[in-house]
């Protein structure tokens, strides 16, 4: 009889510690499911919020608004011109801050329409990938519009996004008119 109580208190703990780990795992399981959408929401929301930023700095440089680009820019920026780099070359240029500002402050665009960009959200810092086509307001013939595949890079810093470099890796590619 002794013997079937110390079987029996046995399988009722076994039973507690089952249902107690069984219950922690499910919990654990929600807990995990609810960081990863979370994240994922998180993570779209900053997409958005770099590509609408990245959008609004396309649109000054068409004005030709230098307080708000240079405002967007860190003071490092840079901005790699042609795809020469990409295979060992040389890249067309390599502007600095002041350098973008003062082609900026010219408004030579007619237009720069982003196209196929794509982001990758790795916290407070973001790489933007895709296209623009690009539009000189004067130029010469075959010279006028353009495209240029290119990587960007942004980072939050003070609680607002900044633009740290640009990457032309394939182009300027130039359409006949």
């Amino acid at each position: 009889m002794k013997h079937i109580r110390i079987h029996a208190t046995v399988a009722v703990a076994s039973a507690i510690v089952v249902a107690t780990v069984s219950i922690g795992a499910q919990q654990q399981v929600r807990v995990n499911n609810a960081r990863t959408a979370t994240s994922t929401a998180s993570a779209h929301d900053t997409s958005e919020e770099v590509l609408a930023f990245e959008r609004a700095i396309e649109a000054a440089v068409v004005r030709g608004d230098v307080a708000f680009v240079d405002a967007a820019t860190a003071p490092t920026f840079t901005f790699t011109h042609g795809d020469g780099w990409t295979t060992g070359g040389a890249p067309l240029r390599v502007d600095t801050r002041a350098d973008w500002m003062a082609t900026v402050a010219k408004a030579p665009y007619a237009s720069r329409v982003l196209d196929s960009v794509k982001t990758e959200v790795h916290g407070d810092v973001v790489i933007t990938y895709g296209r623009y086509v690009g539009r000189f307001k004067d130029a010469a013939p075959g010279r006028r519009t353009f495209t240029v595949w290119y990587e960007r890079v942004y980072a939050k810093r003070d609680g607002k996004w900044q633009y740290l470099s640009h990457r032309t890796v394939d182009g300027p590619n130039y359409e006949k008119d």
